[in-house]
């Protein structure tokens, strides 16, 4: 154990991941349809229920601390396990001593909190869950740092809000809260007894229909009981029908108390057109609803964590509120426990886009010490994943998994390319992690692998006359469709020479005829790859045409899925239920991204933001401006037809940019002083 006097701040520890996969188990159990429980589908792991604490100090005078465990607990000294005690407040004897401190709980997460003059409980602690193995304690010191407000009792904020509109209908009451929200309904001024029935839904037309609304509550009620009445359990909504048994029941007013995570707005965005304007605020809204204890994948009908949706959430996170903790606790409920025994959310690919959260999350934060405590766990992933190949070294689904890939008429049997893909990019990400941890066994294994697979997916995938990577080989037989999944990949992960990526661009990614993609989760990396080969114009139009679609529907957050070809109540329609789609879903609010990094232009190129590049694109835009976390700072760009203004607060930052088609580089100043470049961009209407 490590021999430190603390001098930070006190705060609450657990056996590292354990909270947050308690936490995950809480939320993965909340879901209901219609007051049914629906939990996750797939295994939900626990805490430890018995961990044991370790400090070592070094006091030249005794010190009273005084000692919280949430769970029952003992201390003892040195090793002298037979020599214990429980009081709350405690003399810690002078000198070098080794202090113990067994926790139990086995409903909740054993959690402790020391505070004295010197000694103090944070992450400079060791834990054990008495398997000889000792590591750094877990904890969030920005949060949890109330000895009287354990890690099992947190809480997200909330605040009143009131609906802009109440309807009195023949039986009862329609309430609209104007946009798309989460929280918990109150019913006020409460006059009468009655039971009641409650209708809620993301449409107008969900809630008022009583027999098919995705979510509803049952409940009595009573004047008696309380003036005010709040249900105890969040829903999302935007309207909210309210039908009393009894015609003589009465309400004051109704409102709700709104449920967040307090998160900084760290990036920004404005352009010369007000319609990606309120695309990308309404983006905002969108992800910021469902960034919660955990990035989520929707607010209604799921409220899960889903690996795909959160490899998205991660990166949007960057461009937006640069919430470490969230992006933190995410990876490590994803991850779970070991053995693995099945896929994420029993998804293959799902699994794959993991490897990329944990080394993107270094790339952008720097956290080098986050990536190595996750280290033993990707490889046992890792494991698992190269275990599912076949015979001829590639990933296909076994048994009980899912290839998912998106929603779409596809065929998933056998070798998919897209997968193939994936798996050759998380090998490439592990051999990178190796790297960083001094891992020199395993990091030669994964490069040869990466490389071998990389040469087999062009040699058997790739079709000249076509053009492009085909989908799928099933069974020996190769499946003769081209689609845009493993073509857009490999143009973002710089797979294919450049005659491949013209190809690509022009005969895949730009052609009508090749199958189109339905859902925001695809055109995520549909529209990033176009950027990568500077098809910035395109992915405007496309943003404007299929974002602002929803918003010419009345949309106020982000939907699941989005077929402008669809009419009426065809858009809420989705896995066989009349409102099965979320029309608030975190991949929804992909233009986070895309306006980010390829229209304002920011990307790290080291870790953390030491250095980095900027190169705006107006695309057809008069004029942009915006800013973007890089780290603990930002950067500020201004860009019209004529000019481009940058300034920065952290980092060492290159501005790229084209003058009568030449390209130049400027150094950008960390102090936050603005520099100057005159373009003279021509628009292409």
């Amino acid at each position: 154990m490590k021999n430190v006097l603390a001098k930070e701040s006190a705060c609450w520890i657990w056996y590292p991941g354990d909270w947050e996969i308690w936490q995950h188990e809480q939320i993965s159990i909340r879901r209901k349809m219609r007051g049914v429980i629906f939990p996750a589908f797939w295994r939900l792991d626990r805490h430890y229920s018995s961990v044991v604490f370790s400090y070592t100090y070094e006091l030249e005078q005794d010190e009273e601390v005084t000692i919280t465990a949430d769970g029952h607990f003992s201390v003892y000294f040195d090793g002298r396990d037979n020599e214990r005690y429980n009081q709350t407040k405690m003399m810690l004897p002078r000198g070098k001593h080794e202090l113990m401190v067994a926790v139990y709980n086995d409903i909740k997460v054993p959690a402790l909190f020391i505070e004295g003059a010197h000694i103090k409980t944070n992450e400079s602690w060791k834990v054990s869950c008495y398997d000889k193995q000792w590591h750094c304690a877990g904890s969030w010191e920005e949060m949890l740092n109330d000895p009287t407000v354990p890690p099992s009792e947190y809480r997200l904020a909330t605040i009143p809000k009131l609906p802009v509109n109440i309807e009195k209908k023949e039986d009862g009451w329609m309430v609209d809260f104007g946009r798309e929200t989460f929280g918990y309904l109150q019913l006020n001024g409460i006059s009468g007894r009655s039971g009641l029935r409650i209708y809620y839904g993301e449409s107008r037309e969900e809630a008022d229909d009583r027999e098919h609304c995705v979510q509803l509550d049952r409940l009595e009620a009573d004047s008696f009981q309380a003036d005010t009445f709040t249900l105890p359990e969040t829903r999302a909504f935007r309207y909210v029908q309210i039908v009393p048994d009894s015609a003589d029941f009465q309400l004051e007013s109704i409102s709700m108390l709104y449920e967040y995570l307090p998160v900084d707005y760290r990036g920004s965005f404005q352009s010369s057109n007000q319609r990606l304007n309120d695309i990308w605020e309404t983006s905002l809204y969108t992800f910021h609803l469902n960034t919660r204890e955990f990035f989520f994948d929707g607010i209604k009908r799921d409220r899960w964590v889903w690996s795909g949706d959160a490899y998205q959430s991660f990166l949007m996170n960057y461009y937006s509120f640069f919430n470490l903790d969230v992006a933190k606790r995410t990876l490590i409920a994803l991850r779970g426990k070991d053995p693995v025994v099945a896929h994420m959310n029993t998804i293959l690919d799902y699994s794959l886009y993991w490897f990329s959260g944990i080394y993107d999350y270094y790339i952008y934060t720097g956290d080098a010490a986050f990536v190595q405590s996750q280290y033993e766990k990707m490889v046992s992933l890792m494991d698992f994943c190269l275990g599912r190949r076949n015979g001829e070294g590639m990933m296909e689904g076994i048994e009980e998994d899912w290839v998912f890939v998106d929603w779409a008429d596809i065929d998933n049997r056998g070798e998919v390319s897209t997968v193939q893909v994936l798996l050759c990019r998380s090998l490439e990400t592990m051999a990178l992690v190796a790297e960083l941890v001094g891992d020199t066994e395993r990091k030669p294994v994964y490069q040869d692998l990466a490389k071998e697979l990389r040469a087999k997916i062009m040699d058997i995938f790739w079709d000249h006359e076509q053009g492009g990577l085909v989908h799928s080989r099933f069974q020996g037989i190769l499946n003769s469709k081209v689609t845009k999944y493993p073509n857009m990949f490999a143009l973002m992960y710089g797979y294919l020479d450049q005659e491949q990526v013209e190809s690509v661009k022009r005969k895949v990614m730009l052609n009508p005829e090749v199958q189109g993609i339905k859902t925001p989760y695809m055109r995520f990396y549909e529209l990033a790859a176009l950027c990568e080969v500077g098809e910035h114009q395109y992915v405007l139009e496309e943003m404007l045409d299929y974002w602002g679609g929803m918003l010419d529907l009345g949309a106020t957050s982000f939907w699941e899925e989005f077929d402008p070809k669809q009419t009426g109540h065809e858009h809420y329609e989705m896995y066989g239920m009349p409102y099965g789609k979320s029309l608030c879903h975190a991949w929804g609010a992909s233009p986070i991204y895309l306006i980010g990094k390829y229209f304002l232009g920011v990307k790290p190129l080291s870790p953390g933001y030491e250095t980095y590049m900027v190169e705006p694109k107006l695309g057809r835009l008069e004029w942009l401006k915006g800013s973007v976390p890089v780290g603990p700072g930002e950067v500020e760009i201004n860009m019209d037809t004529e000019k481009i203004c940058v300034r920065a607060t952290h980092g060492k930052g290159v501005l790229k940019y084209k003058k009568d088609g030449k390209s130049f580089e400027a150094s950008i100043p960390c102090d936050g002083s603005w520099i100057e470049v005159y373009t003279s961009i021509e628009l292409k209407q």
